[in-house]
């Protein structure tokens, strides 16, 4: 007698598009596509030098990859919230957010970095797309108070680092002035990387910023900075861990910001340089972290 056997064909459900959890407030993923955003690091993304689309971006001499800033956008928005970025530059974070169907809003202090993001929008995703965003150019210590209190859903940002675009050129820098690019952000008295001391710059960063932005941002909803520690001469300079200590607790009205977590953004791209060789140990720093903070 011949047995017959009956086979089933097994669904592949890992391939299938899972539906978004009805409870998730936050974003627009899934429980697939939100685990992994929630490592502690990811590697920097960009477009390269001579990508037609970075021509805009490199002009100024601290820009960071929309990509990178989109990841951030992605997982702590939904379609239709609003992003603050207080300082704008060449529009990474609103580019980021017209890509995704996010209303931008950026602060930004130069009239030439802000005209730049406004073309950069303009000709990188399309005709039209800049106005559907809000280009504010002033000083954000002061244009944040003229924002609606909690009208904001995510606040992502790189501040300066303190004045280390003022210090003397280094190989970096040198290759920028000999291609007639600038080499800091301006040399505006109300521009934070002119502050000459450290520590009235942090407290300026913290007190004059980061509070404000917290009373623009929605109760629950997340602010990020991205920063990087750095080198003032033969002293390293710990900038992450001094916003950290500043910035956990800091009370905003009845509410405080609370620090949820430290990602690393891990530059391998970038090139080794032989500081200190072969005398002493000079860290060639390729990372970047984002501190990030929730209101509540």
């Amino acid at each position: 007698m011949t047995a017959i056997v009956k086979t089933t064909k097994k669904v592949n459900v890992e391939s299938e598009e899972k539906p978004v959890d009805p409870r998730n407030k936050l974003n627009d993923l899934n429980g697939k596509a939100w685990l992994p955003e929630t490592k502690s690091f990811f590697f920097q993304k960009g477009l390269g030098s001579k990508h037609p689309h970075a021509q805009i971006e490199k002009q100024h001499p601290a820009p960071f990859s929309y990509q990178d800033v989109e990841r951030l956008i992605k997982f702590f928005t939904k379609k239709g919230n609003k992003v603050l970025d207080p300082f704008s530059g060449v529009g990474s974070t609103i580019k980021a957010c017209a890509l995704n169907q996010r209303t931008g809003v950026g602060i930004e202090l130069s009239e030439k970095w802000n005209s730049l993001a406004k073309e950069r929008i303009e000709t990188e995703v399309g005709e039209g797309e800049s106005e559907k965003h809000i280009f504010i150019n002033d000083d954000c210590t002061k244009a944040l108070d003229i924002l609606e209190k909690d009208s904001i859903d995510f606040v992502v940002t790189s501040p300066p680092y303190w004045s280390i675009l003022n210090k003397k050129l280094d190989h970096k820098t040198k290759t920028r002035a000999e291609n007639n690019l600038k080499t800091n952000y301006s040399d505006d008295k109300n521009d934070l990387g002119n502050i000459e001391d450290y520590n009235d710059f942090v407290d300026v960063l913290v007190n004059d910023v980061v509070v404000k932005c917290g009373e623009v941002l929605k109760e629950k909803k997340y602010l990020c900075l991205i920063v990087s520690d750095f080198r003032n001469k033969s002293e390293y300079i710990s900038f992450h861990s001094d916003l950290i200590q500043k910035i956990n607790n800091l009370k905003i009205g009845k509410h405080k910001l609370s620090l949820q977590g430290v990602k690393t953004l891990i530059q391998n791209h970038k090139s080794l340089m032989p500081y200190g060789y072969p005398f002493a140990y000079v860290e060639n720093i390729h990372h970047q972290y984002i501190l990030i903070f929730r209101k509540v």
